[in-house]
């Protein structure tokens, strides 16, 4: 709709009467995740370390050193799954696109963690046995249990290899899937190779320590990644309701089934959709919600960006749908204030105007749009905000086009259209260029980060 640039007086007037906000009291959900998850990895760290130190030296000091890397390697494939498990309680306070950066970050410590420990234990045993490395590395091959280590560490020089940004953005996302899965057969590899090793711990209580860990941990993965979706999509019994097409390339899907009033689904939360009969079972896509669930029906909203998201307007009624969700922590369990501003960008409105839905108190919408006849879903939008009382305002135009240029999301502009915007709770979602000029800009304002809920999620 129309543009609104304050002019400099009074952008300058309004950022010095920007009140400073009150912190919210309490500790805030994602707060409490994070001291809980590396409260938990670093007591175990120092379990470790002491177990390693009273019972884990090895027949040589060079292969005492292999077996301290190896053992940390094995505590950091241990956070690896625990970030991808999906467990519920992480998911819904971090958000899966916090836990994935952190497992791919992660990913490439574990990796040279691993290579440090095949070098040292090589070098060990070359020394231990007066035996050249291409040799040692040859003699070791012929060991079952050193096998299967040299197998896990090569599948994942593979995988670190086609996650590497330059590889990622050129691999299909279906090739690099297939290549990711691997990672759980490394893991098999890794496991019976410290299994048939025997000389993890000189010690049965460390031993059994060590071993309870590991179960816990592929017992949580197996759990929320295999049983729960399982379970719920049997429980559930989803199915293609209706196929609405809202554009040209925007189609919203809405799906029922059985007890939705029992499914712990929230507005701002997406789940990971798969159409059986309709797309191959390893095709499936992270869509949003595009309204706030009801209890009785969910709904998703895509544009066309692929084959699977273009294919949607083809789905036929009562076609099945396989669910694993919902995630995220795009939710009002984050909100402290009774105030809120809802930014979205595209056809990231889709989380935005399931929010909108329950929002409640103060709340001002933003929506970014290259045309007015591209902003999917307004009239919704336009429809809710008047039911709620909310401001609805559409940003239009070209990004710099103009005198002065079309900057919506610079600070002061920010600031010139919501004034009180350091008393609100921020959300935003759209394109991941935006998303980070909006999160810069609201930074920069003194929004402090507590108040500032932004999610990218994908699937890579």
């Amino acid at each position: 709709m129309s543009r609104l640039y304050g002019d400099p007086k009074r952008v300058r007037d309004a950022m010095e009467a920007t009140p400073t906000p009150t912190p919210p009291t309490g500790i805030p959900p994602m707060t409490l995740a994070r001291w809980t998850l590396w409260g938990v990895l670093a007591a175990n760290l120092l379990i470790l370390e002491v177990a390693f130190f009273a019972y884990g030296q090895g027949k040589h000091p060079v292969l005492t050193v292999a077996k301290f890397f190896g053992l940390h390697a094995a505590m950091i494939m241990m956070l690896q799954l625990t970030l991808v498990a999906r467990i519920p309680w992480l998911d819904r306070r971090l958000g899966m696109d916090r836990l994935t950066a952190w497992h791919r970050w992660i990913g490439f410590g574990l990796f040279w963690t691993v290579m440090l420990h095949a070098v040292f234990v090589i070098a060990g045993y070359a020394t231990l046995y007066d035996m050249g490395f291409g040799e040692t590395f040859l003699s070791l091959a012929g060991v079952t249990a050193s096998l299967l280590g040299m197998i896990a560490a090569g599948i994942m020089i593979v995988v670190v290899g086609a996650s590497i940004r330059y590889a990622r953005r050129r691999l299909p996302y279906e090739a690099w899937h297939s290549l990711h899965v691997l990672i759980y057969l490394a893991l098999l590899a890794g496991l019976v190779h410290q299994f048939m090793e025997t000389t993890t711990f000189d010690s049965a209580p460390a031993n059994i320590y060590w071993w309870t860990l590991w179960a816990l941990v592929i017992g949580s993965l197996i759990v929320n990644r295999v049983a729960v979706p399982l379970w719920r999509n049997a429980y559930h019994q989803f199915r293609v309701a209706a196929v609405v097409p809202e554009a040209d390339n925007v189609t919203s899907v809405y799906v029922t089934g059985r007890h939705l009033d029992r499914l712990p689904s929230r507005a701002g939360q997406f789940c990971i959709w798969r159409f059986p009969g309709h797309n191959r079972w390893w095709q499936a896509n992270p869509f949003s919600l595009s309204a706030a669930p009801d209890g009785r029906s969910l709904r998703l909203t895509a544009k066309a960006a692929g084959k699977t998201s273009a294919g949607l307007r083809h789905l036929k009624v009562g076609n099945r749908v396989f669910i694993e969700g919902p995630y995220g922590a795009f939710t009002n369990l984050h909100r402290k204030l009774d105030k809120t501003l809802l930014i979205a960008g595209g056809v990231g409105v889709t989380p935005i105007r399931a929010l909108l839905e329950e929002s409640g108190g103060s709340t001002v919408v933003l929506y970014r749009a290259a045309r007015e006849t591209d902003a999917v879903l307004l009239g919704e939008l336009q429809g809710l905000a008047a039911a709620q009382g909310a401001q609805l305002h559409v940003l239009t135009g070209r990004t710099g086009s103009g005198s002065p240029p079309n900057r919506p999301f610079d600070p002061e502009n920010l600031l010139a259209r919501v004034p009180d915007i350091t008393e609100r709770e921020v959300f935003v979602c759209g394109p991941p260029a935006m998303t980070t000029a909006v999160v810069d800009s609201v930074r920069a304002i003194g929004v402090p980060n507590a108040q500032i809920h932004a999610e990218r999620f994908g699937l890579g």
